[in-house]
């Protein structure tokens, strides 16, 4: 069958009843057409064939056309391929190491803790040593002060035991010059040995008399003021020192009298022309 036939025949049916002869129509059609395709390219390369085995012995061999290079296919696109997952070994390794160093923060803060606990001990320690250091040097200051309390009191009981002695020579000295026994005396009298190797009867009024005019007191005494002064003299009579060996207990009074005997300046000379070298004198405020 011609393609001019196939074409004169209707290929859509007229009615909806004519639709399977239709089909079987289409169906031959296109078998035909495949049939006529494959006789035609078998033609085809038959006539190829024959004619490149004429060019063979052509004279002047023809090379053929370089086949056209083929373009590279695209890259492909790069895919982000997610990251494979942590195998169960190692995340348990993870872990472990985790624990491992979490034990090793731990261990060194208890180290950390044990030094600044040993540090707060032995600061403790230290204060407590030097407080101890502090006390025991108090306590022994304490006892060194004391022990020199003792030792000032017991120079000054050694010292006054000296000087009451000493007043007391000066009172038998003082008899001796009055002519008393050793029970009485003139508080006036002055002296320095008894009358069988002492001075005249009559030098200790001429001491006196040289001294208490330059007595100036003011106050008012209400009580009788008993003053002891030992004198120091110069073969010449000149005064060279004098001191309170017994206070009146009014200090005026007892500067009133040292005042007198500096002023006095020397003593007069006795019968014999001698002066003693020390003189004991009692200042009586009522005499």
């Amino acid at each position: 069958m011609s393609a001019a036939a196939l074409g004169s025949l209707p290929l859509r049916p007229s009615h909806p009843e004519d639709g399977g002869r239709g089909l079987l129509l289409a169906l031959g059609a296109h078998a035909l057409l495949i049939w006529a395709l494959a006789v035609g390219v078998n033609w085809r390369s038959s006539s190829d064939d024959r004619v490149a085995e004429a060019e063979l012995w052509a004279l002047v061999p023809q090379a053929a056309a370089p086949r056209a290079a083929e373009p590279p296919p695209p890259p492909a696109a790069a895919v982000e391929r997610p990251a494979p997952a942590p195998k169960a070994d190692d995340r348990a390794a993870e872990m472990e190491a985790e624990l491992a160093a979490q034990r090793e923060k731990r261990r060194k803060d208890e180290l950390r803790r044990q030094a600044d606990e040993e540090a707060e001990r032995q600061e403790a320690r230290r204060k407590q040593l030097a407080a101890e250091r502090r006390e025991a040097e108090k306590r022994d200051a304490e006892r060194k002060k004391l022990s020199e309390q003792k030792k000032t009191e017991r120079e000054a009981k050694a010292e006054e035991a000296r000087r009451e002695q000493q007043r007391q020579e000066n009172l038998r000295r003082l008899q001796g010059l009055a002519g008393a026994s050793s029970t009485s005396g003139s508080p006036g009298a002055v002296g320095s040995a008894a009358r069988s190797a002492g001075p005249s009867a009559g030098y200790a009024g001429r001491i006196m008399a040289r001294i208490k005019p330059n007595i100036t007191f003011t106050e008012t005494l209400t009580q009788r003021q008993v003053a002891e002064v030992l004198v120091r003299c110069a073969p010449d009579g000149l005064i060279i020192s004098r001191r309170i060996v017994k206070s009146s207990g009014n200090p005026a009074w007892d500067e009133a009298v040292l005042k007198a005997i500096d002023k006095t300046e020397r003593l007069p000379r006795d019968t014999d022309g001698r002066v003693p070298a020390e003189i004991a004198m009692v200042f009586n405020s009522s005499e």
